[in-house]
């Protein structure tokens, strides 16, 4: 996980990692805890789905300020915001699907039609969709605005999937899985996909299976689920992502050549 520069005098330094397997094995983390966490306040504290997401979309705000205020690629506070969009979605999907009624299917149109739009809009404004090279402040809102709906889509696929199809959790897990595969045999045997069109379908893809991943650990057992708590869950996978990124930022450093990440 490391960061490229731009060549033209004055211009930001890329600001997200490369998209390696670690990038996807953390995604993956980071999406599980969104589900467990974000389940964890709405409903093991009992907050409510839309105090809960209050809650999570002022974290996300202060974590993109400091993401935004960055001069370059910091995999603490990166993280941090993928997170925030991660928890932020599990609650604001939860309600408009259980609180506002509108339900899953309505909901999933509705997002991935906003996700669409978003891409639609950033290759008008920029002429181009990155995912490796953020290094303006209009590519990298347009980037982390994209994350944000499709980490909301993601969640109620997962759902609509798990509980609405009757698939269930496991199963569920296991279909997203592997969609995924299916994407990376797409990325290494078939050149003529674009990249990011791989990355982003990928990307909305992490998230269901984090979803899925996450409700087959804490769900009641009479529902599918291991019955863990979601608080013992979501620390231990937390802690887990934690270790995933310090290692991979080690790594990096240690690699000849390797840009710095401080």
């Amino acid at each position: 996980m490391t960061t490229a520069l731009r060549g033209p005098a004055g211009a930001m330094a890329s600001k997200v990692p490369q998209v390696t397997l670690s990038f996807w094995v953390i995604k993956i983390l980071a999406t599980t805890v969104g589900e467990t966490g974000g389940d964890a306040v709405s409903m093991t504290l009992n907050l409510g789905y839309a105090l809960a997401s209050l809650c999570f979309i002022a974290f996300f705000a202060i974590a993109l300020s400091i993401q935004l205020a960055s001069k370059r690629y910091h995999p603490a506070s990166y993280w941090a915001v993928v997170v925030g969009t991660t928890t932020v979605g599990t609650t604001v999907s939860d309600f408009f699907d259980r609180t506002a009624g509108m339900g899953y299917v309505a909901s999933s149109i509705l997002l991935f039609c906003g996700v669409l739009a978003l891409l639609y809009a950033w290759h008008r404004c920029v002429g181009r969709i990155a995912f490796e090279d953020i290094s303006t402040r209009r590519e990298e809102l347009f980037y982390w605005m994209t994350i944000l709906v499709s980490n909301t889509l993601g969640t109620a696929l997962g759902d609509f999937v798990a509980s609405t199809a009757g698939v269930g959790f496991e199963r569920g897990a296991l279909v997203f899985g592997a969609l995924i595969l299916l994407l990376a045999a797409a990325h290494f045997w078939l050149r003529r996909i674009p990249g990011s069109i791989i990355f982003w379908s990928t990307y909305v893809l992490t998230r269901p299976l984090g979803a899925t991943l996450g409700d087959t650990l804490t769900k009641p057992v009479a529902e599918g689920g291991l019955n863990i708590g979601r608080m013992t869950t979501s620390l231990a996978i937390g802690a887990a992502m934690i270790v995933a990124i310090a290692l991979v930022a080690r790594f990096s450093r240690a690699r000849p050549g390797a840009p710095a990440t401080t």
